[in-house]
């Protein structure tokens, strides 16, 4: 054997070669029927001239392309042998080529850590209560009757609260005293509670009556996506101009049939059944977080810096798609990844360490995704969304890596259940 191995962490191996001896002719003879594809030579049509004329003038590149075939080569061989589940490229170090005679070189290579999944039995979770109010029924059915309410000013003395809305002016001044056109409104629309503006201002606006005028004075808060206005004071010249409130319709069996439904009754039903859904997801995926979290704080191992930085990128791809929908530009993206980078790798590591530990827990409970859970899922997002199932099903079987997705989420799905019969759920 021409190599050893040598272990620098639980997911990372150094391969050292030494080839005292060190006969090329195999991978040269194979080099040069490449180049010769793509060899014009003078008195020769492309790809016809002599091997030994393409070996004679390409040389040095011919030896150079079948020294890395060898490289090549001789570790992918080892790595059968060892039998090293292998994360991304290897990094080939101290190269040490005496030409046609000998050569050492060293290869670094990040590997699959060895994960077993140890404290299931001490593991105790709690999961939350799901149920569903009539006033979770009354705020889905004003979702649906936004598009019909209508807009109309409250003619009453009354004081501004949550839930008004309030038409007003406004021009902001920073501390030097310039006024910015970005922080000016005329006529502006705002509902107050709905956390539109920057932290306060709603707030400060509470209790205001027709026709006042205040000066709201604020400091911008430290993340905001605007480097110069993070942590900035400013002052708002405010004038409330009119109170507004939604006016409503009554909610009819005509209107729920424009909505899809058959009544006002069917509705109720359906709704109820769909945001029970909802929040028992939601209460599911607070669980799973809290017994990944033990699971992680209970088993220790070494994780690939190449997972890592591929999941980090993937995050950011997910996030920079997300922010451009809100107004970022590249720089407002470029300051914004500067400034919470930890939180990203730290999230990305979370990620990597959780998806080992349960693709060994699928293993040690035989867990795979199968055809038919996969159409048990579309109908499942069927149901959730009013969407059809052969609608999803065909964006998702449209899509190799979308479906691949869908089916490691199942896979994972499946995973929990099996885990929280070995847990304690309260």
């Amino acid at each position: 054997m021409s190599y050893t191995v040598e272990t620098i962490n639980d997911c990372t191996k150094k391969l050292v070669f030494n080839f005292e001896t060190l006969d090329l002719t195999a991978e040269i003879k194979k080099a040069v029927k490449q180049k010769q594809k793509t060899t014009s030579l003078k008195g020769f049509r492309k790809g016809k001239a002599p091997l030994s004329m393409v070996e004679q003038v390409h040389g040095p590149q011919i030896e150079s392309e079948a020294l890395n075939q060898f490289v090549q080569n001789q570790f992918f061989d080892a790595v059968q042998k060892e039998e090293l589940r292998i994360v991304g490229y290897p990094t080939f170090e101290n190269m040490n080529y005496d030409e046609g005679k000998s050569v050492k070189f060293d290869a670094l290579v990040e590997i699959f850590p060895t994960v077993e999944v140890k404290g299931l039995d001490k593991i105790t979770v709690t999961k939350e209560t799901v149920a569903v109010s009539d006033e979770d029924v009354t705020a889905m059915e004003k979702n649906y009757l936004g598009s019909k309410a209508e807009m109309k000013e409250i003619e009453e003395d009354v004081k501004l609260e949550t839930g008004h809305f309030a038409v007003i002016n406004f021009q902001g001044e920073k501390e030097d005293g310039e006024k910015p056109e970005n922080m000016k409104g005329e006529e502006f629309v705002l509902e107050i509670g709905s956390g539109q503006f920057i932290p306060g201002f709603e707030d400060k606006m509470i209790g205001m009556k027709k026709g006042e005028k205040k000066v709201i004075e604020l400091s911008f808060p430290t993340d905001y996506h605007v480097e110069e206005l993070k942590d900035a004071k400013v002052k708002f010249e405010t004038e409330l101009l009119e109170i507004k409130q939604k006016m409503f319709p009554d909610f009819t069996d005509e209107l729920a049939k424009e909505f899809g439904f058959e009544s006002v009754e069917d509705f109720k039903t359906k709704t109820k059944a769909n945001l029970f859904s909802q929040k028992e997801r939601e209460a599911s995926e607070k669980l799973h977080q809290e017994i990944l979290e033990k699971l992680i704080e209970a088993n220790k191992f070494d994780v690939p810096a190449s997972l890592v930085s591929q999941q980090e990128a993937s995050l950011k791809e997910d996030l920079s798609r997300n922010l451009k929908g809100q107004g970022f530009n590249e720089q407002m993206l470029g300051e914004y990844f500067e400034k919470w980078a930890g939180d990203l790798s730290e999230k990305a590591t979370f990620q990597v360490r959780s998806g080992l530990i349960l693709d060994n827990l699928a293993k040690k409970y035989n867990v795979e995704a199968s055809d038919s859970d996969f159409d048990a899922k579309i109908e499942e997002m069927a149901a959730g969304s009013g969407m059809e199932a052969e609608q999803i099903k065909s964006y998702y079987g449209s899509d190799a890596k979308l479906k691949g997705n869908l089916m490691y989420a199942i896979r994972e799905e499946k995973t929990f259940e099996k885990l929280k019969e070995e847990i304690k759920v309260k």
